[in-house]
């Protein structure tokens, strides 16, 4: 399963792969082997590659509050699937270039703006319908329209890019 965990405003993708309380996880290049055991409730054994580790879990205000070797971190965790659509596939790019990406397979229903429009932060660019639900994608900050890759009725995949703010 994907999953995205952000800590401190910065989320990372996590693929957890296995069960019965041992997991292989993936965190960018990085692979570790994980044996799970709830201990006491909230509570938890990790041996991290052959590493040990105890974890207290409490769920707080809809985050993950975790203790582990004296740290404490707080945690939000959602399916990978939730989040990009939550985010709108997380516009990226360069210093004032916001690219716009279809976070998951869907059809354009409506377009907002055209090559040339200048766009404020939160203004609407453009509605793909996925899984029933009607997505609207809006300008995270402000720029001009600088390309605009679909239009209504096109049906879009994961990472296709939509249009580009500048």
């Amino acid at each position: 399963m994907r999953f995205a965990a952000t800590l401190d405003d910065a989320a990372e993708m996590i693929e957890v792969a296995g069960g019965d309380g041992r997991f292989r996880v993936t965190i960018g290049d990085h692979v570790w082997d994980v044996d799970a055991r709830l201990s006491p409730p909230g509570s938890w054994s990790l041996l991290i590659d052959g590493v040990s580790y105890l974890a207290t879990v409490r769920d707080e205000e809809g985050a993950f509050v975790v203790e582990v070797a004296e740290e404490t971190y707080g945690i939000r965790v959602e399916e990978a699937t939730r989040h990009a659509v939550r985010t709108r596939g997380a516009a990226v790019g360069g210093e004032g270039e916001q690219v716009v990406k279809a976070p998951m397979p869907g059809q354009v229903t409506h377009v907002a703006v055209r090559r040339g429009d200048i766009v404020a932060a939160g203004d609407p660019l453009l509605v793909i319908e996925a899984m029933k639900m009607q997505n609207e994608f809006k300008a995270r900050a402000a720029g001009t329209v600088t390309d605009v890759r679909v239009s209504a009725g096109q049906t879009v995949n994961p990472g296709d890019i939509l249009l580009i703010i500048r």
